[in-house]
């Protein structure tokens, strides 16, 4: 079985993941925009009985795009996102930044979403990819 190793800049809080994910995608959401600073962000999906946490972290609820509560799992020390979990429709899985990976090149995305917020600019290619608004 695939082990796979997530971890915060400076260490101290990491995610292990057993198997393989259930889903990749690319979010185009604000929420997403701010948690990576970036103009998307692309995180995997794992069973929550696949993935363990070491470390300490903080967490910050509030509410996404969506309307689904969101729990971010962050480090104390640098900040960095390692994990987070989406109430509704991603119940029982738990979500980790593909770049907090220690090796992020694994995986292609299979979906992209929120594409109502997509900056005109991207562009999300690939056969196997779904689009949605």
């Amino acid at each position: 079985m695939t082990v796979r190793r997530a971890s915060c800049r400076c260490g101290q809080l990491a995610a292990t993941c057993s198997g393989d994910p259930v889903r990749v995608s690319v979010c185009h959401c604000l929420d997403c925009q701010k948690r990576s600073g970036s103009a998307f962000a692309v995180q995997a999906r794992w069973p929550e009985e696949q993935v363990t946490t070491d470390g300490q972290s903080k967490t910050w609820v509030h509410f996404a795009d969506s309307g689904n509560r969101i729990t971010h799992h962050f480090c104390a020390d640098c900040g960095s996102t390692v994990h987070f979990r989406i109430e509704g429709k991603f119940d029982g899985l738990v979500a980790i930044p593909l770049g907090a990976f220690d090796d992020p090149y694994f995986l292609k995305p299979r979906f992209s979403v929120w594409e109502k917020r997509k900056h005109d600019w991207v562009e999300i290619l690939g056969d196997k990819v779904e689009h949605s608004q």
